[in-house]
């Protein structure tokens, strides 16, 4: 899926930078949106994003994706994602390679997707990386990959992505990309678990039944190493 509940927070940051006419637009168009006034937020925003603000530019885009305030239009959604994206904002070169992913407005591209989940991925956007993995697990786009489909799905694991943390369970499991490690495997579906994830504890109890108490033990230690290198 795409961005669609970070219209604010970024932007916010955004606004506040510099009072100019163009960053006063996209302050309005955040407050209008935000009293869920979305015909003004459109209004607010084009302007703003007419005058070249990156921040609007993405904000639009999510507009016409959705079809709030204004008729649904891909096709523009698309436009305003791509300006926003060439100048390196990292939701709209997500949010434009899953439409090319998906084939949302477009014809299904898998090439340029994986083009615009790279630099979004480089920039540390988990949702990216895991979606970056499967390209390279699945060979969409890109060369068939398996270890570079487990360092993708690493980074996105270690922010917390429960199916990145699934795949790489998966991975370690049976050897795919990665050395075969039960403990490891143990290790993110217990973490996945710990998010929520039903599979994650099935899953768990499965290559458990393969662990010795040695190798149950050092998973149990992996997971609190690294609960506590990455506290939430």
């Amino acid at each position: 899926m795409t961005y669609f509940n970070k219209i604010l927070t970024a932007a916010m940051l955004v606004s506040l930078a510099f009072i100019t006419p163009s960053y006063a637009d996209l302050k309005k168009g955040i407050k209008a949106y935000e009293s869920q006034d979305y015909r003004r937020a459109h209004r607010e925003f084009l302007k703003a994003a007419e005058d070249g603000i990156t921040q609007a530019q993405y904000n639009l885009a999510l507009l016409y994706e959705k079809g709030l305030g204004i008729p649904q239009n891909y096709a523009e959604a698309i436009k305003w994602y791509r300006l926003a994206a060439v100048e390196g904002h990292a939701m709209a070169q997500y949010n434009l390679g899953y439409m090319y992913d998906m084939g949302i407005g477009v014809l299904q591209d898998y090439r340029e997707a994986a083009l615009w989940y790279q630099l979004a991925a480089e920039k540390g956007d988990a949702m990216a990386q895991y979606n970056l993995g499967i390209m390279y697990f699945e060979g969409l786009g890109v060369r068939q990959d398996y270890k570079e489909a487990a360092k993708w799905y690493g980074m996105a694991a270690d922010q917390g992505n429960v199916d990145a943390q699934l795949s790489l369970g998966a991975m370690h499991y049976i050897g795919q990309g990665v050395l075969q490690d039960y403990s490891r495997a143990h290790m993110w579906y217990n973490l996945a678990s710990a998010f929520g994830s039903e599979e994650g504890r099935k899953n768990r109890g499965i290559v458990e039944k393969k662990m010795s108490p040695t190798q149950i033990s050092r998973a149990q230690t992996l997971a609190s190493d690294w609960m506590a290198a990455h506290p939430q």
